[in-house]
């Protein structure tokens, strides 16, 4: 029998439930980012994406003004900010409905982001590995996605090795939860193919619920990840049953959240796993 966990994200005027899978939807605001790259930069498609990503069923937006592709070289807060700003302050004035993420691990865009109102969440590849972030996280109370990496976007697919990719992200996850002494308004990410190959990504997506341990919930962002191609042998654009398989047995193995691209496909397998759940509780 599955034993269901239920969760809150909480912040100042708000909060969200995860009593079933949240799907968070991507959008970026890039021109290098791996998937939809350039597709999004300018405000008015940007902002108009970000319409279409709620009418297509998602719970969370996730907006990133940086590129974590492998081999993607940073850019200064200046830059990012330029690139996401316009954007989170259109879709203030329009009332936009969703808890908004940033996916930044700046923590002066963060802080000035937060305190506008302009966002409720924050996203952060790094895994809080900056203290400024934590300071910023502890100050405002800010829900945060903690990811695990294993170096940085420009290394990680170069260098990287586990005894056991479960066992040692546990420990990271551990480690950093204690360091950074957050006890509750956090979403563990495994990372999948930041600085793993095509075993670890199935092995943490197969044996996700030993991550349940850890008392937080789990979310799984595969979504037209380059492992998924190179298992099916398909180009970028023709990765979307691999990735809803992904999605559908990471939901039910436990994971409590979903970064997506395709959204209205994966409401409806979130649908259908969770009613299929719902047979074994």
């Amino acid at each position: 029998m599955m034993k269901k966990h239920t969760h809150l994200l909480q912040w100042s005027d708000g909060h969200i439930l995860l009593d079933c899978c949240r799907i968070m939807g991507i959008l970026n605001i890039t021109p290098d980012s791996f998937s939809d790259g350039g597709h999004f930069f300018q405000l008015d498609r940007a902002v108009a994406r970000a319409w279409e990503i709620f009418h297509e069923g998602a719970d969370i937006l996730d907006i990133g003004g940086e590129s974590t592709k492998p081999g993607a070289i940073s850019i200064n807060v200046q830059e990012e900010r330029s690139r996401v700003w316009p954007v989170l302050e259109k879709l203030k004035r329009e009332q936009f409905p969703l808890p908004i993420s940033l996916d930044s691990s700046k923590p002066e865009l963060i802080k000035d982001a937060f305190q506008n109102k302009l966002i409720q969440i924050v996203n952060d590849v790094e895994g809080l590995r900056n203290p400024e972030m934590v300071e910023v996280i502890h100050e405002f109370h800010i829900p945060v996605i903690l990811m695990h990496m294993f170096g940085s976007p420009r290394t990680m697919q170069q260098e990287y090795h586990y005894e056991d990719v479960v066992t040692d992200i546990k420990s990271f996850f551990a480690e950093r939860l204690k360091k950074a002494e957050i006890v509750d308004n956090v979403v563990l990410d495994p990372g999948i193919g930041f600085g793993k190959d095509i075993t670890h990504n199935l092995n943490l997506i197969h044996r996700l619920r030993e991550f349940t341990s850890l008392g937080h919930p789990i979310m799984i962002g595969a979504s037209r990840k380059t492992f998924i191609g190179k298992l099916l042998e398909v180009d970028l654009l023709d990765r979307l049953e691999g990735s809803l398989a992904v999605a559908a047995i990471a939901i039910y193995n436990g994971a409590s959240m979903v970064r997506v691209h395709d959204v209205k496909a994966t409401r409806r397998v979130v649908k259908m796993v969770e009613a299929l759940k719902m047979r074994n509780i």
